[in-house]
């Protein structure tokens, strides 16, 4: 029922017993544990989550909420306020010769740290009479549940939500059948006055640059490169408009280092065992769509929960990564072919219309029908521009 899980046996001798036990069980307290935490307790569910660190949990990410980021964490009880971080009302692409920008259709997106965000989802946990253990690292899974501290909890239902080096993935044996391609993040604050109400994408020839305004005259710049070595002052040269905006401004924070990951599973769970978030396999960053993701996730999980098996929750995953995967996709060939990539900002920069609609698009707001005619108009730029 809950996998194999080597020597868990011989690991529970050593501890000093049975605890009282939990509906569910959550490993990994960031915001695709707490989400998840947060939706099984919303059906009723005692949900208990662990995690080794303590809150505000900070993680290196580009801190942009998208409309449908936002409204996924309303549907979770989480509201986003204007003082919370910087209202920006749409995307702007850049590179060294061509900008295109489209607006949100009326939504609003936000700019908000991520200690901020973690901080609100924690306060929505404790509201909602989830038991949060923190400091408190999982040693591993056992028969009747996982092992926190120095005790075995029992649980009915386990979530694996413990990022992209997920633990609960490999003890499951989930990870036995995954494919994956892997860059690097790194991201640092500036104390400069917004100079843009978008979040921009700043191309070069071997990063992006994702520019995100926040509160209190702070901006956030969160690097993406296939090389392990990048670092923001090394691609200062490659990004000149960047540059510009940035010559004089002060950091307020330390560079912060991260891995983003595409990783496609097979299976999201075993037995009574469920991954969710980066642990359930994860889409690039470039594609803006991965807190949103995991909260979808959560709230197809409940509903799994909810009637007893996970084999819809299977199903919905499935479903929920599917235009995420794509975009992900199409976006990866613009970073590893920039005269692709010129080809298409040139065609876009003419075209601002369609830019917007395949904003619209990634935001889930247009049909397959739309899809099809904005392809091939993507495709006559492609060929004309």
């Amino acid at each position: 029922m809950y996998g194999s899980v080597p020597g868990a046996e011989a690991i529970q001798g050593d501890y000093m017993g049975m605890r009282e036990g939990t509906g569910v069980l959550v490993i990994g307290g960031g915001p695709a544990g707490l989400a998840a935490a947060i939706a099984a307790r919303m059906k009723g569910f005692d949900v208990t989550v662990a995690d080794g660190g303590k809150p505000p949990i900070d993680k290196a990410c580009g801190e942009g909420l998208m409309p449908s980021t936002v409204a996924a964490l309303r549907a979770l009880g989480v509201a986003i306020c204007p003082g919370d971080g910087q209202v920006f009302r749409g995307i702007r692409f850049l590179d060294d010769r061509t900008s295109v920008e489209a607006s949100f259709s009326g939504a609003s997106a936000f700019g908000v740290r991520r200690t901020v965000l973690h901080q609100k989802m924690v306060e929505r946990a404790q509201e909602c009479g989830i038991t949060l253990e923190w400091n408190t690292p999982v040693a591993g899974l056992c028969r009747d549940g996982a092992i926190l501290g120095a005790t075995v909890v029992k649980a009915r239902w386990i979530i694996g939500a413990d990022g992209i080096h997920s633990r609960v993935r490999r003890w499951t044996g989930l990870d036995a059948k995954m494919r994956q391609e892997m860059r690097f993040a790194q991201r640092r604050h500036y104390r400069v006055k917004a100079w843009t109400n978008c979040m921009e994408i700043h191309w070069g020839q071997k990063a992006q640059a994702y520019v995100t305004p926040l509160r209190d005259n702070e901006t956030c710049v969160a690097l993406i490169s296939r090389d392990p070595r990048m670092r923001l002052e090394n691609a200062w040269r490659e990004l000149p408009k960047l540059t510009g905006y940035l010559c004089h401004a002060e950091p307020c924070s330390a560079e912060r280092g991260a891995v983003t990951v595409t990783r496609r599973l097979r299976q999201v769970y075993r037995g009574n065992i469920a991954l969710t978030g980066d642990a359930s396999g994860s889409v690039d960053a470039i594609t803006g769509e991965g807190l949103c993701l995991s909260f979808h996730q959560a709230m197809a999980l409940a509903d799994s929960l909810e009637k007893g098996e996970l084999e819809s929750y299977q199903r919905a995953h499935r479903k929920l990564r599917r235009w995420p995967n794509i975009v992900g996709r199409l976006l990866l060939l613009l970073d590893q072919y920039p005269p692709l990539r010129k080809r298409a900002l040139r065609g876009l920069s003419e075209d601002p219309e369609l830019f917007a609609q395949l904003l619209a698009a990634h935001l889930g707001e247009a049909s397959p029908r739309f899809l099809a005619s904005a392809s091939l108009r993507l495709g006559w730029q492609f060929l004309t521009a």
